[in-house]
Order: C-alpha cells, then sequence, then structure tokens
C-alpha cells in the first residue's frame, strides 16, 4: 500500500513536533535528525553523515510522547541497538560504537555509500536527538571469516557477525571484515582481507578468526599453518586472536544427531577443521570459542524441523547460512562467550 501525501505530510510534521532544534557540531557531519528523512511505505527514518572511515560514537534519546518500540541498524545491514520500548512520555539514552569504512560491508563487495548510514526503525520508531561524535580511541573487535560471519547485503542472509555489534556499549566497534568464499588460503593470499585487518589493529584490539567452511582442499599441515600466520601476524601487532571453530551446518543423521562428516566441518582430505583449530589453541595459548559445540548443542536441542529456522533451508534449500534468527542466536553464543572469558571487559557488555 503507497503512503498517500497526507500521510508523508504526517509524518513529517510529527518529526517536526518532537525533534527539538539540535545545533550541528564543530565537524563537516554534525547532529541531529535534520540529517534524517522519512522511508517510504514505513515509519523509518534514513540518517546520513558525510563523514571519513574510522570509529564513530552515536548518541540516540529514544522515546516521545507516545509509546514505541525503536531498534537501529547501519551500514550493511549491521544490528547497532536491539529493539528498545519506551513508553508514553518516557525518554531513555542509548550509545554504541560504529566502524565507518570503505568498502562498508565485504572487503571484496560493492563499495556501498561513503559516510555513515543509520536506520531508525522497529515496529514504532521513536527518536527525539541523535548525535554522532569521532572515537579515535574506540576498541575495535576485528572479525575474520566467512560468509557465515560476513555482513550480508541482502535478505533474507545474516552473518552471525553482522548480529553481534547489539552486545556491545559505546567505547567497542565490530571491524567485520569476515568476506564471502574466503578460506586461510585467500584470507592471507589478498591483499583487501587479512593485510587491511592486520594495518588497523593495535594494541589489545581482540581479533577473532573463524575461517573452516571454505578450506574442503586445504589440508591438515596447511591448515595449520595458515591459523598460526594469523595469530603469529595479530600478536605482532599487539592485538588479541581468538580462534573460533565454525558454526555447524544443518545435516542431520537417522537418529537425530549432526552428521560427523558435513555437519561438523570435516573436509574432502578427512581434516577435522574444529579439532584442529581446538589443538592449535591449546598448542599457540591463543584463547578458544568453540562455536561448533556450541552451535551443534542448539541445532540438536531444536530437532531436524524446528532447527530449519536458524538457517535458509526453506527460503533458499541452504543448511550453511543462517537466517536473522540463527544468525541473532549465534552472536549471542560469541557474546556471551567473550564475556565469560574477560576477552572484553565486563563494561562493554549490554
Amino acid at each position: 500500500m503507497k503512503r498517500t501525501p497526507v500521510l508523508a505530510a504526517s509524518l513529517l510534521a510529527l518529526l517536526a513536533a518532537t525533534a527539538p532544534t539540535v545545533a550541528h557540531a564543530d565537524t563537516p557531519y554534525g547532529q541531529g535528525l535534520d540529517h534524517c528523512t522519512p522511508v517510504a511505505e514505513t515509519t523509518s527514518l534514513a540518517c546520513h553523515f558525510d563523514l571519513p572511515p574510522g570509529t564513530y560514537d552515536v548518541t540516540v534519546t529514544l522515546g516521545g510522547d507516545t509509546a514505541g518500540t525503536t531498534a537501529i541498524s547501519g551500514e550493511t545491514r549491521r544490528a547497532l541497538l536491539a529493539e528498545t520500548p519506551t513508553g508514553a512520555g518516557e525518554r531513555v539514552r542509548r550509545s554504541f560504537t560504529v566502524d565507518v569504512r570503505d568498502p562498508e560491508g565485504e572487503p571484496t563487495g560493492p563499495a556501498g555509500s561513503p559516510g555513515l548510514d543509520l536506520l531508525l526503525g522497529g515496529p514504532a520508531p521513536r527518536v527525539e536527538a541523535l548525535r554522532v561524535t569521532p572515537a579515535p580511541a574506540a576498541t575495535r573487535l576485528f572479525l575474520i571469516g566467512d560468509s557465515t560471519v560476513c555482513d550480508q547485503p541482502g535478505d533474507p542472509y545474516t552473518g552471525w557477525g553482522q548480529r553481534l555489534p547489539v552486545h556491545l556499549k559505546r567505547g567497542v566497534a565490530v571491524a567485520n571484515h569476515a568476506d564471502g568464499g574466503e578460506s586461510t588460503v585467500t584470507f592471507l593470499a589478498n591483499p583487501a582481507l587479512f593485510d587491511r585487518v592486520e594495518a588497523g589493529i593495535r594494541p589489545g584490539d581482540p581479533v577473532l578468526i573463524q575461517l573452516a567452511h571454505n578450506d574442503k582442499q586445504t589440508d591438515a599441515a596447511g591448515y595449520r599453518a595458515n591459523l598460526t600466520t594469523l595469530v603469529e601476524r595479530v600478536r605482532a601487532r599487539g592485538g588479541e586472536p581468538v580462534l573460533v571453530t565454525p558454526i555447524v551446518r544443518r545435516w542431520f543423521n537417522a537418529d537425530g544427531t549432526l552428521n560427523n562428516g558435513v555437519a561438523l566441518l570435516v573436509n574432502g582430505l578427512g581434516v577435522d577443521h574444529p579439532a584442529e583449530i581446538r589443538a592449535l589453541a591449546a598448542g599457540l595459548g591463543t584463547p578458544l570459542i568453540d562455536l561448533t559445540a556450541l552451535t551443534r548443542a542448539r541445532v540438536e536441542q531444536l530437532g531436524p524441523e524446528p532447527s530449519k529456522a536458524l538457517y535458509l533451508t526453506a527460503e533458499k534449500r541452504d543448511n550453511t547460512h543462517t537466517s536473522v534468527r540463527g544468525a541473532t542466536e549465534y552472536a549471542a553464543l560469541v557474546a556471551a562467550e567473550l564475556k565469560a572469558q574477560g576477552l572484553l571487559p565486563e563494561r562493554a557488555f549490554r
């Protein structure tokens, strides 16, 4: 159903009535809802700030005269603030930090638009004020991975890295450099991938490494060597490498357990990727997030039929890539491990 001119005018009038006049900051991009425009056919607002690559704090005041529920996403479909309810007359302030880069999504994907793009949405968005300020000292949580991790450009595909930022408060920005189709071999070989991550690492930055799905022809010795190189080069920059075992594929045996080969990432050469990662983490003294074990437990708990909702089984006959629900659940597992293992300080989490 198309929005009528009357509805569009009403929405703009509502914005004018609820948004205070906000002075521009002494920067090229400023602040305020004057950077936002209504999205056709919705009650959402699209906001754009012309700014160079870097890390930026975003502070929003949510609420209004009527009750609402607001969620915020940005750049390439990154979930930045989970749905936040506000009662009639209630105002709440929330902040988060965003990594702005070029290209904004997958490193080998489309460039996207320069600057910072935010979508103020949710079931009933209520945003009274918005401010964007530089945060050059923010910690960056780097992600190295494949299509199960990356900022997927198109619905319904969603990587778990896309859903991770909602768990973090201001001060930590997720820098998702995962890229579809990459293996340990190609991530090291392509200058647009690890070389760029390496150049951006600062002392103390955590770097999560989940590469396995596309190492179908990588032998065990080569796989270990590639992961070791990644770990050593991260450490040389002062970063904190964290090895992550891959999410499972949804591939069941007749007894309701996951297949020990396809589902649990044993490649055609007999290389058991999760086992190799676990052993290497122990040998190198590197923190380990055993996402294979965690996602296996969740998929087997749900069983063959309900677990389809975690993947794109129904939509794409795809049992490897996750839906929004699956990516959301898996991101929560990663966030819980980051917190439990002290890989980020307690104050970093929502």
